[in-house]
């Protein structure tokens, strides 16, 4: 058998289905335009809609070599020969077109004819019934009987829900030979070992299961197959795990000069490098689909596997981030396919830094737990460490178990591995009741149903705002009316529309839908279903039905503030690419009438400099009056003039380049001025950080920037007459009177303090003294927590072996405490925290701290006089200990 990269392999199997008439796409993103799920898990989630019949197919022959992430097993990755997070699945599908006459010859011609596997390695399993597979593989492809196995509904039957399109299907199996048997007499096809390898799956849609599960034969018969290009690799190479294919070894070779390990020298590095290696592939794919990391979601998966690339890198002795030094290897070991590598290096490169570089003070801060919780365990003389606490390190602070057991072994502990598995299990437990993963099925609407018949809806928008045109369907409660009348809260669909539905961050148009004396006020413009705009509002006089002609107008005011922003919206994202770096993209954007909102990654907070600078660009362009033309293209083609790509927007085969002058070329189908001047002036009016690596910023232009900026004219004149100054020495002015009044309130609490400390020498006195421990309990009125600090250093100096309770009752009786204890009255028994503790809680407030210092607080006072009546009580069993 000839060696073949996998850059080859998969060439090879998409040019194999291009040439039996199946069109070629590039893989679609991790994120699925689908509800039911986190990420894209199979070669067939893009196409789901068109098996489910929701939507009709462009095509009726497909191929992709799809990014797909799973994440149910993560702790297996580098543990098993064949687990991952990241894979790539090679899959082929017909939609009512070719079927098992054609899929079942054509995968074994593939296989042997330009794979080269050996023909008399292969084994094929087939459902228990299916006998017309059988047939075909026996009488077409020509498999002797003793290779064909059947097999059950566990094995060989696919469904994509409890009800809807379902079928058996025919997994192709490879013999590796005898020495990957597990050696028991009953190995066979379907043991668990690695002899017999499962290498593609050919699922056959041909049923339809209602809810009492009666199959029903389909109309339209269709075909969905993948096969993992990681384990074809480790067949064709010759390799006994997916880790040794030229898929991972380029990441895991770069890993292991790093750490200055040898790969096959030590079990436990070598799993670290193909942990390593494999979470590496994710995360940048991960990243350039837009994927950033956060603590819910599909970014939690993100961080959890940098994270869990980080520790292991600790286990090997990496003390330092290292991960994007792996990046190239990455690139290397995928090949050209996968553009996004290269056009989001930079973004990729950041996030992995910040990551890395966060994750390595919280582990240093899991280090100091392990180091308190060990010396506890030697202190209590049992030498095992908790299952709990070990688990507590590896969900909370990161740390494998191996790294756990590897530190606690230098000090002769061992772990309650049990107590860890408990632990671990219940996280599954409640990982698997709250994962979107565990649910494919998508149900037809209203919405998905007209989709399907009469989308995508005509835009005339463009050039605009009014159109002739005809109600092509009207729903009102989720279903479908022939009429509504007046006072009606309807959706209606028209023939053809000039409003724009809420996309990409542009939010809908508003306007009206008239005919006659018939108006139907469109309070909003969405689309529910794909490329169906609706036009949601109430008809406010007359009757309208399904089939009558109307004119649709467009709020055009509304509109052209729309278009300000949205084009001002561009203008800023190519001025943050210029002033912060090529890093910079579009995490979420917002465009409405009165405002705009640009979410970007970065990771520290835009500067008063930077934010100058990004508006002194905008504007630059805005006074240019540089041309904002729009041209529909191919995308792969707009690509190639170098068009950014927004994230969280879905594009078609042919896509709206907006390119204003020489400044910035984007992909957008949003509407826009005919040049920048329209726009007006641009102002940012907050910078901030909603999560983590992530930056938003709020402006607005046009009309509510000149208003903005007249309020802002009107606020410092009137500071000006204020403070008799010209507006040039304002700030200078207020800069002092701040500093006046900060002397003049330091001053005020000198004099509070002196005040509460007039009286002190005569009437502070102790209200109980054991073993020479002093306890001083005393109210102060209209006293801060801060000077309640001072007055107890006062106090100190009378008393220097003391413990202190005192309370502080503000003007509206909320009382907030303080105790205090030298450390020679530490060194007798007294503990400051639990003193205020056991107060607090009799005035029903809280609070706690050290032995020397401790703070708390109660709502009210009333309790007060009680409390502190008890206090001698409460310090008698605090010194007994």
């Amino acid at each position: 058998m000839q060696y073949r990269s996998g850059k080859e392999l998969r060439e090879l199997f998409l040019s194999f289905f291009e040439e039996k008439g199946c069109k070629r796409y590039h893989s679609f993103s991790l994120v699925p335009d689908d509800p039911t799920l986190l990420f894209t898990i199979a070669g067939m989630v893009p196409f789901k809609p068109y098996f489910l019949g929701i939507k009709t197919p462009e095509v009726t022959r497909a191929t992709t070599a799809q990014k797909c992430v799973r994440t149910n097993d993560i702790e297996n990755v580098g543990r098993t020969a064949r687990h991952h997070t990241f894979f790539e699945m090679l899959g082929n599908f017909s939609f009512g077109d070719y079927f098992k006459n054609e899929i079942i010859p054509w995968s074994w011609e593939l296989l042997t004819e330009r794979v080269g596997l050996d023909p008399d390695r292969l084994y094929a399993t087939i459902y228990l019934d299916d006998d017309e597979a059988h047939d075909i593989w026996r009488d077409k492809v020509g498999l002797p009987e003793n290779r064909i196995v059947r097999l059950g509904d566990d094995d060989n039957f696919w469904a994509a829900g409890p009800v809807g399109p379902c079928g058996p299907c025919s997994e192709i199996i490879y013999d590796q030979g005898e020495e990957y048997s597990c050696g028991k007499p009953t190995c066979g096809v379907g043991c668990d070992c690695d002899r017999y390898l499962e290498i593609w799956n050919l699922v056959f849609m041909q049923y339809n299961r209602d809810a009492a599960g009666k199959l029903t034969p389909l109309p339209k018969k269709n075909i969905d197959t993948g096969m993992g290009l990681e384990r074809l690799a480790s067949v064709v190479q010759n390799v006994r795990t997916d880790f040794e294919t030229d898929l991972f070894r380029p990441i895991i070779d770069k890993a292991c000069s790093i750490s200055g390990t040898e790969y096959g020298s030590n079990k436990l590095n070598d799993m670290a490098v193909k942990v390593i290696s494999d979470h590496l592939r994710a995360s940048a794919f991960m990243i350039a689909d837009g994927i950033l990391p956060t603590n819910d979601g599909t970014g939690y998966v993100l961080r959890r596997i940098i994270r869990r690339s980080v520790r292991f890198g600790r286990l090997l002795g990496i003390d330092r981030p290292f991960l994007t030094e792996l990046l190239p290897a990455v690139r290397e070991s995928v090949g050209d396919e996968y553009h996004e590598l290269i056009e989001q290096s930079s973004a990729i490169e950041q996030v992995l830094k910040t990551e890395e570089e966060r994750f390595s003070r919280t582990l240093t801060q899991g280090s100091d737990l392990l180091e308190s919780e060990m010396e506890k365990v030697e202190k209590d003389g049992s030498k095992i460490l908790s299952g709990e606490v070990a688990f507590v390190l590896y969900d909370t602070f990161g740390f494998p178990l191996e790294l756990t057991e590897e530190m606690c072994a230098e000090r002769s502990i061992s772990i309650d591995i049990d107590g860890f598995e408990a632990a671990m299990e219940e996280q599954r437990t409640r990982a698997r009741a709250s994962s979107k993963q565990t649910s494919s099925v998508i149900s037809k609407n209203v919405y998905t149903e007209l989709a399907d018949k009469i989308a995508p809806t005509p835009f005339c928008g463009y050039s605009a705002m009014e159109a002739d045109t005809e109600i092509a369907a009207i729903i009102v409660d989720g279903a479908q009316s022939d009429s509504i009348s007046e006072g009606t809260k309807a959706d209606i669909v028209l023939s053809n529309t000039p409003f724009y539905g809420e996309k990409g961050g542009q939010v809908g148009d508003t306007g009206t839908i008239t005919s006659g004396d018939c108006v139907f006020e469109v309070e909003d413009t969405i689309y529910p279903a794909s490329d169906l705009i609706v036009h949601r509002g109430v008809l406010k006089s007359g009757t309208l039905k399904k089939g009558q002609r109307v004119t649709a107008a467009v709020n055009a005011d509304r509109r052209r503030a729309i278009q300000r922003h949205h084009t001002a919206t561009h203008l800023l994202h190519e001025a943050l690419t210029r002033v912060l770096g090529k890093h910079v993209r579009q995490a979420g954007s917002l465009v409405t009438p009165t405002f705009l909102r640009f979410d970007f990654n970065h990771f520290s907070p835009v500067t008063i400099d930077e934010i100058r600078e990004v508006e002194r660009i905008v504007y630059e362009q805005v006074l240019k009056c540089s041309p904002v033309e729009t041209n529909v293209m191919p995308i792969e083609e707009a690509k190639k003039t170098g068009a950014k790509a927004l994230f969280d927007e879905k594009y078609g085969d042919e896509v709206r380049v907006l390119k204003i002058d020489d400044y910035s070329t984007e992909l957008c189908g949003g509407t826009h001025v005919k040049n920048t001047g329209e726009i007006g002036l641009i102002k940012i009016i907050k910078e901030e950080g909603i999560g983590s690596g992530i930056r938003r910023i709020n402006a607005i232009a046009g009309y509510p920037a000149l208003e903005l900026n007249q309020r802002l004219g009107y606020a410092v004149a009137s500071m000006s007459n204020m403070l008799g100054e010209d507006m040039d020495n304002i700030t200078s002015r207020i800069e002092e009177l701040l500093d006046e009044k900060k002397v003049l309130e330091r001053k005020n609490r000198e004099l509070q303090v002196k005040g509460a400390m007039a009286d002190i020498e005569d009437t502070v006195k102790p209200c109980a003294t054991i073993n020479g421990v002093d306890l001083i309990a005393e109210r102060f009125d209209n006293i801060t927590p801060d000077l309640l600090r001072q007055i107890g250093d006062r106090i100190r100096q009378k008393y220097p072996t003391a413990l202190m309770l005192l309370a502080g009752v503000g003007e509206l009786g909320r009382v907030s405490l303080t105790a205090m204890a030298s450390d020679e009255a530490i060194a007798k028994g007294a503990h400051a925290g639990n003193m205020l503790k056991e107060t607090a809680a009799l005035l029903g407030g809280k609070g706690g701290g050290r032995p020397s210092l401790a703070q708390g607080g109660a709502p009210s006072a009333d309790k007060l006089d009680e409390a502190f009546a008890k206090a001698p009580k409460i310090f008698a069993s605090i010194m007994k200990g």
